[in-house]
C-alpha cells in the first residue's frame, strides 16, 4: 500500500482533532472529541495530561475509520495544540501534575508586580515580547514561589504538543515556534540564559527541552503509541508548530507581509516577517524557519463569547443555536444603519489589557431580541481583532490577510471583516487550517516536499476574497470608535467592580490598569531601521 496520507493533529482548548489529508490538502478523514478542562478553583485551568494523549489516540483511530484507512497509509504525522502554557515531567519524565492552559490566570498578581518593577519593559529588547499572565516562564516562577517543592522536581518543560509527540515517539523536544513563547532570544532565536536570570528562573535552564525546527523529524512511532492509535510503529512525526504558526500555514500564508487572524477561543492575529520588529501591543517571536519572525497579537477575546451566550441562552440546543446564527448572518447582509444593535465589549475571558476587564453590552432597549445581542457580539469580536491589526500594521507593510474561525466561512461574516478592518479579506477553503499547517510539516520532514512554502504551493484549495464596501465601512468605522470610547471611558470601573470596599461617592474611580495595547498606540521599533 502506498503510503501517500499525512496526519495532522490539532489538539485544541476544547476538543483536539486528527485529521487525514492528501498531498494536496484534501480531507479525506476526521475524528474529533472534546477534552475536559480542569477548574477546580479560582484562576486554575488545567488539563490532564493522560485524558489529552488518550483523547488524541481514540481521533486518530477515527480518523483512520472515517478514510477507510490503515496506518500503514500514513506517510508522516504533524502536530499542533493550543500555545503558551506549560506541561512539565518530573525527573524520571512522568507528567509533573497537571498541565496548565493558556486561559489559567493564577499568576496576575505575580505579574502586575513585574509590571510594577519594571521586568516586563526590560525583557523586550531581549525577547521580543512581555511575557503574558499565562507565558510558560510566568508559570515557572509562581511554581517557583508557591509549589516549591514541584518547581525543583521539574525535570522537563514542555508544551502541550511537545507532550503529545512525545506520547507518540518517546522523544523529549519542543520546536522553535514554541520555544520563542517564552525562552528565547529575538535575535538568535536560541535560549536565552539572561531572560531566565532576569526572571530568577536560571535554575531550570537544565530542564529545558532540546529545540528542533518545525519540520524536522522528531522521532518515530513507538509500539506501544502504534497499539494506541492504529499507526504503523516506526511512522515519521515532524516537531510540528505553535497553533498560531499553524494556523497561517494552513491557511498558505508563509511569507513576510502574510496576515492571519484566526477567530476562536482567542483573537490571533499575526503577520511574518523578515526581521525582528518590537513595540507596543504585540509579541516578536520566532516563525517556522530561522530567519522569518511573527509578529503576534493575543487576546482570550473571540468567538468563545459566542459559545458562552449559546450555553446560557440555549442549553444543549445545537439546532436553534445554528438557526440563530443564520439570523445574524442575514441581518449583517442588510445596512448596519436599518436598524439599532448594541455595542459589545468581548471580554468575558480576557482582553487585550493586561488587568482583567468585564464584558459589558451597551445601549440596550427593550425592543432587542436574541439575535440583536449574539449580532452585537459578533461585531464586538470583529472590532476587538481591529484592535489587534491596527498594532500589528505598524510593523510594516501587509501583502495580504486572510481569516478563519468564528463562522468566517458564512459571507455575511467574511464581509464584516473586510468591512470593519477595510482591507480586502481571504477566505481559505480549508476547514481545518491548524491541523493542515501541522500535516505539512509532516510532508516536509519525509520529502514530499522540500519546504513550507513548496508545500503551501502544492495546496489545492480554493480561496474567495471579500472587498470592503465604501459606504458599509464608514459605518463601522464610526461604530468601532464609539466602542473605544466606551472601552476608555469603562477602564476605571472594570478592576472596582466587585470590590465591596464601601467607595466615596464623590471620587471618580480612578484608573489602576496598565493595559497590554494602549489606546494610543505608540510606534514601532524595527531593529536596525523604522518602518516604511
Amino acid at each position: 500500500m502506498r503510503r501517500d496520507f499525512i496526519i495532522g493533529i490539532d489538539c485544541g482548548s476544547t476538543a483536539t482533532k486528527a485529521v487525514i489529508f492528501s498531498p494536496t490538502g484534501q480531507i479525506v478523514g476526521t475524528g474529533r472529541r472534546r477534552l475536559a478542562r480542569h477548574m477546580d478553583r479560582p484562576h486554575y485551568v488545567e488539563r490532564d495530561m493522560g485524558e489529552a494523549w488518550l483523547g488524541v489516540a481514540q481521533t486518530i483511530r477515527m480518523a483512520l475509520a472515517d478514510a477507510g484507512l490503515s496506518g500503514q497509509a500514513i506517510a508522516a504525522v504533524g502536530i499542533t495544540a493550543h500555545g503558551d502554557g506549560l506541561f512539565m515531567l518530573d525527573r524520571m519524565g512522568n507528567p509533573l501534575g497537571r498541565g496548565i492552559m493558556s486561559l489559567d490566570s493564577r499568576a496576575t498578581a505575580l505579574h502586575e508586580s513585574w509590571r510594577q518593577r519594571g521586568v516586563l519593559d526590560q525583557l523586550v529588547p531581549v525577547a521580543g515580547q512581555r511575557p503574558y499572565v499565562y507565558s510558560a516562564s510566568t508559570l515557572l516562577a509562581w511554581i517557583r514561589d508557591h509549589e516549591p517543592e514541584r518547581y525543583h522536581a521539574i525535570g522537563s518543560i514542555l508544551f502541550a504538543k511537545d507532550w503529545i509527540r512525545l506520547c507518540l515517539t518517546g522523544e523529549v523536544a519542543t520546536d522553535m515556534t514554541e520555544a520563542s513563547t517564552a525562552f528565547t532570544d529575538l535575535h538568535t532565536q536560541q535560549y536565552s540564559r539572561e531572560i531566565l536570570d532576569i526572571l530568577g528562573l536560571g535554575a531550570i535552564h537544565a530542564c529545558l527541552p532540546p529545540m528542533l525546527e518545525s519540520c524536522t523529524r522528531a522521532g518515530g512511532v513507538t509500539p506501544a503509541a502504534a497499539a494506541a492509535t492504529g499507526l504503523l510503529a516506526g511512522t515519521p512525526v515532524a516537531a510540528g508548530l505553535h497553533d498560531v504558526t499553524a494556523a497561517a500555514v494552513g491557511m498558505g500564508h508563509t511569507c513576510p507581509g502574510d496576515m492571519s487572524l484566526t477567530a476562536g477561543t482567542f483573537s490571533i492575529n499575526e503577520v511574518f516577517r523578515d526581521h525582528p520588529v518590537t513595540g507596543d501591543g504585540w509579541s516578536c517571536r520566532a516563525g517556522y524557519r530561522r530567519g522569518l519572525w511573527n509578529c503576534m497579537a493575543i487576546s482570550p477575546a473571540s468567538s468563545s463569547n459566542l459559545e458562552w451566550m449559546a450555553k446560557l441562552l440555549l442549553p444543549h440546543d445545537g439546532e436553534a443555536t445554528g438557526l440563530l446564527m443564520r439570523e445574524v448572518e442575514a441581518r449583517l447582509a442588510t445596512a448596519r444603519e436599518a436598524r439599532t444593535v448594541p455595542l459589545f465589549h468581548p471580554f468575558l475571558f480576557g482582553s487585550p489589557y493586561a488587568a482583567p476587564a468585564s464584558a459589558s453590552f451597551f445601549g440596550v432597549q427593550s425592543w432587542h431580541d436574541r439575535t440583536d445581542l449574539f449580532q452585537a457580539m459578533v461585531e464586538g469580536m470583529v472590532f476587538n481583532h481591529r484592535m489587534h491589526v491596527t498594532a500589528l500594521r505598524q510593523t510594516g507593510a501587509v501583502a495580504r490577510l486572510g481569516v478563519s474561525g468564528g463562522g468566517s466561512g458564512q459571507p455575511a461574516i467574511a464581509q464584516l471583516f473586510a468591512d470593519v478592518l477595510d482591507m480586502p479579506v481571504d477566505i481559505s477553503g480549508v476547514r481545518e487550517a491548524g491541523a493542515l499547517g501541522a500535516a505539512l510539516t509532516a510532508a516536509v520532514a519525509v520529502g514530499l516536499y522540500p519546504d513550507l512554502e513548496h508545500a503551501v504551493d502544492g495546496l489545492d484549495v480554493s480561496c474567495t476574497t471579500y472587498r470592503p464596501d465604501a459606504a458599509r465601512v464608514a459605518v463601522y468605522d464610526s461604530l468601532y470608535h464609539r466602542y473605544v470610547a466606551l472601552t476608555r471611558a469603562m477602564r476605571p470601573f472594570w478592576q472596582s467592580l466587585y470590590d465591596m470596599t464601601p467607595q466615596p461617592t464623590d471620587q471618580p474611580p480612578q484608573p489602576a490598569i496598565h493595559p497590554a495595547i494602549p489606546l494610543h498606540l505608540s510606534g514601532a521599533t524595527v531593529m536596525g531601521r523604522m518602518p516604511s
